[in-house]
């Protein structure tokens, strides 16, 4: 099937795209996300925490044979640059010091959401490639200054260079043991005796405050505890000078759509609750997604205890196999959390600005394969002897 044959259709919001369709093209991807979900994506344009009042507006790509949807991609359109953790403001300011507009711009992401995986579904690489080949041609029709696809996965990725678009690199931090440990301090057992120490410091700082952790899980978490986990949240971004991206109606939504892909931690003193942090699960690979947290107290090294050491323990002890971190933070790293690999791939339509980001990435690229050389020989990790 050529591109011709494809019907090609742009939504300004998932209204017009079945969730049974959109679901059902995602479950066949070669790697599986519960933040490309039909419910996530809808709550946070339905929520008005990712909308054209916010700076993103929706205009989803799909592609259909006959009434079977082939590919899909969620683009946005960009008036700033906020929320995407690739960082692009030098390329803005750099439009703006020669007198051209760097937005509006065309973005395939999830707001909000620095996690790897599918962001070109489609049921065949054909299809894939015609799918990169509309969101261009969509590109250029608009006269944006260029397209940007974000946390995309390997395959995604080559078909982006094959069709011209540069390639970025970055690092994120995941812990992942395809054998997960019986316990936390089994897991200890594998670091190096320096970290050892320091995380069991950490968390004995947190005991010895008196906090105690509760775990909730999927529907057990109750409207009440998702208000306080909100409380928490947001007076943490207020603390740091900012309001929080997300609404109090997205995560009323991901209570009653997605339920099953959410586990609270919440932290009390003395029968009194001070903090709490969520993840994202993906129950079917056995995957955690570190996301959000928020504090009414400030406590030494609650935030490693709340947003490290209590999702690690839980998938240990369910046996998930990988804990996703999220963006940057080498910190993490003494949490046992190593750098890995991401990628973006990115088109500009200015040929002498393209030319430049063209040559800046190669240098960048250079610089972040010897980023990643030199944080691997700072693993955390015990060496391993045989007989071990």
């Amino acid at each position: 099937m050529t591109k011709m044959d494809y019907g090609i259709a742009l939504h300004h919001g998932l209204e017009g795209i079945p969730a049974n369709a959109w679901n059902e093209l995602l479950a066949q991807q070669a790697t599986w996300s519960p933040f490309m979900r039909h419910e996530y994506l809808d709550a946070m344009h339905a929520s008005a925490s990712a909308c054209d009042d916010t700076g993103w507006t929706p205009q989803y790509v799909t592609l259909w044979a006959g009434d079977e949807l082939a590919a899909a991609a969620p683009l946005y359109i960009k008036h700033h640059s906020y929320g995407e953790y690739v960082f692009d403001w030098a390329w803005a300011n750099a439009y703006q010091q020669h007198g051209l507009d760097y937005y509006p711009k065309g973005l395939v992401a999830i707001p909000f959401t620095p996690v790897p995986g599918p962001r070109l579904m489609a049921r065949c690489e054909q299809a894939r490639k015609a799918l990169i080949e509309a969101l261009l041609a969509t590109a250029q029709n608009q006269n944006l200054s260029s397209l940007h696809i974000l946390f995309a996965t390997e395959n995604e990725l080559q078909a982006c260079q094959e069709a011209g678009m540069m390639r970025r690199q970055t690092v994120q931090f995941h812990w992942e043991d395809d054998a997960p440990p019986a316990t936390f301090e089994d897991f200890l057992s594998s670091l190096r005796q320096a970290k050892r120490k320091k995380i069991r410091q950490e968390r004995r700082k947190v005991e010895e405050a008196g906090v105690r952790f509760s775990v909730h899980e999927g529907s057990e978490i109750t409207e009440t505890d998702w208000a306080f986990f909100y409380r928490c949240y947001r007076q943490t971004y207020l603390e740091h000078g900012n309001p929080p991206y997300l609404s109090p109606d997205f995560f009323e939504r991901m209570r009653t759509t997605m339920p099953e892909n959410w586990v609270l931690f919440i932290a009390d003193i003395d029968g009194e609750r001070v903090a709490a942090s969520l993840i994202a699960i993906d129950p079917v690979n056995r995957v955690a997604y570190g996301r959000y947290w928020g504090s009414l107290a400030a406590i030494s090294c609650l935030h490693f205890e709340a947003c490290y050491y209590q999702p690690l323990q839980w998938c240990m002890g369910n046996g998930y196999k990988r804990f996703e971190g999220g963006a940057q933070g080498e910190h993490k790293m003494a949490r046992a959390l190593m750098p890995v690999m991401t990628g973006s791939a990115h088109w500009l339509a200015h040929p002498a600005f393209a030319d430049a980001v063209e040559r800046f990435l190669e240098r960048e690229g250079e610089g972040v394969d010897m980023y990643l050389e030199a944080l691997q020989k700072r693993s955390p990790m015990r060496e391993r002897h045989i007989g071990d």
